[in-house]
């Protein structure tokens, strides 16, 4: 998938954590094939006013949503945080459902999950969260219970979505999404995170080695 932009949803008590393992990968591009195609991260604020996260770091937006336009080649990562309830993130999941038809890859998480659900995202689509019953109890309108998903992370077409305890597998499958490692390098990197087995360290150097 080539893409143009990563776009980084950020707002106040976003999880830390639940792009921490993504989102350093594709900002250093350190294990990057050498034919990954280009892009920019951008982060992208409900305004352009500094956030606090979780974890109490603040982060100034690169744009406010107002200002986000996406293309079929481009990517927006939602984690989550203690706010998708909220009526602020309208002007965003406004701007996701016509990102979803166009073939925008949109990376869910945790809460923006239940955001997904909320605006009707997930009826028709394969999909996970933190738990089936998570997403009945804080979305009166959800009816996908057909298409949930009991596993950490499902990707159906242009949508992924994951548990909040499955940050790994997130990144995982939203690197291998967006096609920037090679088979070899993901399937090292992944199992280094996974296990701490030093053998997948140095699978992954020599993986990196041969794309140099």
């Amino acid at each position: 998938m080539l893409t143009h932009t990563v776009y980084l949803y950020v707002f106040d008590s976003i999880s830390d954590w639940e792009y921490g393992y993504v989102m350093p990968e594709l900002h250093s591009r350190r294990y990057f094939k050498t034919d990954a195609p280009p892009f920019n991260v951008v982060t992208v604020g409900p305004t352009l006013h500094p956030i606090t996260t979780m974890g109490g770091l603040r982060i100034l937006p690169d744009i406010a949503v107002s200002q986000l336009e996406m293309t079929s080649k481009d990517a927006l990562i939602l984690p989550g945080g203690q706010t998708w309830q909220a009526s602020l993130h309208d002007p965003l999941l406004n701007k996701v459902g016509n990102a979803l038809s166009n073939g925008t890859l949109i990376a869910a998480i945790c809460g923006a999950t239940e955001g997904l659900a909320k605006s009707g995202f997930l009826n028709l689509r394969l999909h996970t969260s933190n738990d089936l019953s998570y997403l009945q109890s804080v979305c009166s309108n959800y009816s996908g219970e057909s298409f949930y998903q009991h596993t950490p992370v499902v990707r159906d077409d242009s949508l992924i979505t994951a548990s909040g305890m499955a940050a790994l597998e997130f990144a995982y499958e939203t690197i291998r999404a967006l096609d920037v490692f090679t088979p070899e390098t993901l399937e090292a990197w992944y199992g280094l995170h996974k296990t701490n087995e030093a053998k997948y360290f140095f699978n992954l150097m020599a993986a990196t080695l041969i794309n140099l």
